[in-house]
């Protein structure tokens, strides 16, 4: 017998929206789960750009020798701070497996980038239990920044992150949210400890793999115990897990972490960028700002308040004395902000109003990744692209195998200006001057390299050969025009450059 009509329609109402409810909900997994696989396709192709050839560099030092690197850069016996914990790791897989420095690159930003995945779901689980929670605080993390696009080592945004998955700030990232998550539940608790000598050697780690992401770790962890508000007796076992860090930072062999206070100049000026155009690049977190206004009101000792407001407290100093690299310190205000704009969505009071948010949080999230929409370039083929994002794009550098394949070796001394020393190194040859600032290689000496590179490319033939004895050059890179006495041609590259063999 066929129901009556009645029967029907309480179902064919209820089922669509049910239906509607889930697909909601699952939306941000969705979401985040295909930013993930781009993410992962960009391992694949490992764009180029920025500081890459310092860290490959690093790992080709190591490769070579693990107890004594030398500078990663130059031909000089120094320290470096790039001789993180992670780096030595890297150097010794890439040692004892025979694999390239690239590949072991690869290796490092697929563990670096499912650190800062779990890391990121374990913290927020701390602060919501809500499914939806972690992936909307991923899309925030990644997607929530501004209408310019804004690329910086330590700084999460996703065409930031794309080109910097395989550099130590992002394991240093995700160890530090690792961190955060326990540290809030060791303050909740009644932790052993044990716990906490190994909370103080985790800090110190995360400290000596990307100092700048140890300061944001750093502040984050003291807005975890501020908020917390500890009994008396936790304060002894804090002691211990800062004496435990801060014992484990005096005895990394490799470089001297307390030097790095009494770094130069050149970082300042380096990192003055930070600081302009603030509204551009970071526009969308005033939305996660709102938010944290709201948890403030429900509770003034919220832990994404109290790191909010530290690290636009450093951040601030920095740009009022003088200290740029200060800057380094924005992602402490940003992340906080970006995850109270994502959890807003699942905490707020009235069931209204978390749906208002969600379409606000939505608009900002599309307004995000369309102005990242380039990041689709470093796995679609350009021509591939609609034009408008193919405009987005942005050409990663080429590298110079090219120049290993006419006969460069690894330890030969190469004579190129400041951009090609950014990569040459990454191949296993040093260049004359640093393509980097260098705290470590004395500041007469940093001076006299780079006036040497100067020197070379605008002195006579006599005057170059001077310098490639001095600095034991076999090789030049450079434009066709340099040619003449001393110098042959073996071979060209890209953007007409020439690679030259110094003979006698």
């Amino acid at each position: 017998m066929r129901p009556a009509p009645s029967d029907l329609e309480p179902v064919s109402r209820t089922a669509p929206a049910n239906g509607t409810a889930r697909a909601g909900r699952s939306l941000p997994q969705v979401a985040a789960a295909l930013v993930l696989v781009l993410l992962l396709l960009v391992i694949v192709r490992l764009p180029w750009a920025g500081d890459l050839g310092m860290h490959a560099a690093t790992v080709q030092r190591l490769r070579h020798s693990l107890l004594d690197p030398g500078n990663p850069l130059v031909d000089a016996d120094t320290p470096s701070p790039y001789y993180s914990p992670w780096m030595l790791v890297l150097g010794a897989l890439a040692r004892l497996t025979g694999l390239s420095v690239f590949v072991v690159l690869r290796i490092g930003a697929l563990v670096g980038l499912g650190l800062l995945v779990t890391g990121v779901l374990r913290y927020v689980r701390t602060l919501s239990s809500h499914r939806a929670a972690p992936p909307l605080a991923l899309l925030s993390l990644l997607l929530l920044w501004g209408p310019l696009l804004f690329e910086w080592s330590g700084f999460l945004g996703l065409n930031s992150l794309a080109l910097t998955v395989s550099y130590p700030s992002v394991l240093a990232l995700g160890l530090g949210f690792h961190f955060w998550a326990w540290l809030t539940r060791a303050v909740r608790g009644t932790a052993a400890w044990g716990t906490w000598v190994a909370l103080g050697a985790l800090w110190a780690l995360i400290l000596l793999c990307h100092q700048f992401t140890g300061v944001v770790a750093s502040l984050g962890a003291a807005a975890v115990v501020l908020a917390a508000r500890p009994a008396r007796a936790v304060l002894p076992r804090l002691g211990a897990a800062l004496a435990s860090g801060l014992v484990v930072l005096w005895l990394w062999p490799y470089y001297d972490f307390f030097a790095l206070f009494s770094a130069g100049a050149d970082l300042e000026a380096i990192h003055r960028p930070l600081y302009q155009h603030l509204a551009a690049r970071f526009g969308l977190v005033l939305l996660g700002v709102v938010a944290l206004a709201c948890r403030a009101r429900r509770d003034r000792r919220d832990p994404l308040v109290l790191f909010f407001a530290l690290g636009v407290l450093v951040f601030a100093a920095g740009g009022l004395t003088g200290h740029y690299s200060w800057g380094r310190a924005l992602p402490a205000a940003l992340i906080p902000a970006q995850l109270a704009a994502a959890l807003e969505t699942v905490s707020a009071g009235r069931r209204a109003v978390r749906a208002g948010w969600a379409c606000v949080l939505g608009a900002a999230l599309a307004v995000g990744a369309w102005t990242q929409a380039g990041t689709l370039g470093y796995v679609v083929p350009r021509d591939r692209l609609p034009a408008a994002v193919a405009a987005k794009y942005r050409t990663p550098w080429a590298g110079y195998q090219w120049i290993m394949r006419a006969g460069v070796r690894y330890g030969d001394v190469v004579m190129a200006r400041t951009f090609p020393a950014r990569q040459i190194p990454a191949y296993g040859p040093y260049t004359v001057a640093p393509g980097y600032p260098d705290v470590f290689l004395a500041d007469a000496d940093a001076d006299r390299r780079a006036a040497a590179v100067s020197r070379y490319f605008g002195g006579s033939p006599a005057e170059r050969r001077g310098i490639a004895r001095e600095y034991g050059v076999r090789w030049v890179v450079g434009p066709e025009s340099l040619a003449g006495p001393g110098l042959r041609k073996v071979t060209a590259g890209p953007g007409g450059q020439v690679l030259y063999r110094v003979v006698p």
